[in-house]
């Protein structure tokens, strides 16, 4: 039996279940659309291998590091060893993440 999660809207978890009221469930993908606001950007050595820190400051919100490997799927497989600097990604506007203002 699936319980909803107890994961926060920022948490690359938020769609998962919890299973049993124990254990997280077959984790479920949280895509982010192509927006005409997404941002083509070459990322720096200062966030290299630190997306944590690129999502501070874009949403004042280091909790939303995991919204650049859902937005390039094709360029960044691992979240944090593939962004690394010299890579070109989309950077979604805050306002295109789903349920990222909870």
């Amino acid at each position: 039996m699936a319980n909803q999660t107890i994961y926060p809207a920022t948490s690359n978890y938020y769609q998962t279940d919890i299973f049993n009221n124990k254990f997280l469930d077959v984790m479920v993908n949280r895509p982010i659309p192509a927006l005409t606001s997404d941002v083509y950007y070459t990322i720096p050595l200062v966030y290299q291998y630190r997306p944590d820190l690129l999502a501070y400051d874009l949403y004042q919100d280091p909790r939303l590091w995991w919204v650049f490997a859902a937005r390039n799927p094709d360029t960044i497989k691992d979240p944090i060893y593939d962004l690394v600097a010299g890579i070109t990604i989309y950077l979604p506007a805050r306002a295109g993440l789903p349920n990222a203002g909870s």
